[in-house]
């Protein structure tokens, strides 16, 4: 017969396994969702501000770049900047992408707050993207190379929502009220 010891030791192995490929599983999120903080810390001051900023802004081969960059995959929105997508882009310089650098670091850091930035972050990214997403396909305008450009974008705000979700099982705390011995008052 096994003792009550040994069964509890048997059953915290079968439950390490699982927790380590979670581990790995999160790892390889954190990993995939740096990449693409950094790729936005650098694009959005750098490519996407020139939406909103006056091109005398930024250098000539930055101009070019994205003059090329919307002939090359027909992005209409960056070419014609219609007000809808002035707006957007105007949220993402100055919400979604200060939130961008503190992810970064959070990641680096181990930041017991990323889960909330993450959260924070995705959602925005994700209503952004629909709303751009939505234009593009009912124009008419959107050619399949423009779309498979964005469809990144709304799998990284999914991922981020996600990982602010599903931020792992967290010990529960109690209360403060919980945690202080009831007293009974006396007459």
């Amino acid at each position: 017969m096994m003792s009550p010891k040994s069964l509890n030791s048997k059953s915290t192995l079968a439950v390490k396994p699982e927790r380590n490929k979670m581990g790995a599983v999160r790892k390889f999120v954190d990993a995939l969702l740096f990449v693409f903080f950094l790729v936005i810390a650098v694009v959005a001051p750098l490519f996407d501000a020139q939406t909103c900023l006056p091109e005398t802004f930024f250098p000539k081969s930055l101009v070019d770049l994205k003059n090329w960059y919307s002939v090359e995959y027909g992005d209409y929105l960056v070419g014609e900047k219609p007000g809808f997508f002035v707006g957007l882009v105007w949220v993402e310089l100055l919400f979604a992408w200060p939130l961008s650098l503190l992810n970064l670091y959070a990641l680096i850091a181990g930041a017991s707050w990323l889960p909330t930035t993450c959260l924070i972050y995705g959602a925005s990214t994700l209503t952004a993207v629909t709303a751009i997403m939505v234009e593009m396909v009912t124009s008419g305008r959107a050619s399949e190379k423009l779309l498979l450009m964005y469809y990144p974008f709304l799998g990284f705000g999914v991922l981020a929502i996600l990982r602010g979700l599903l931020s792992g099982c967290r010990k529960s705390t109690t209360t403060p009220n919980s945690a202080k011995p009831s007293k009974k008052k006396r007459a």
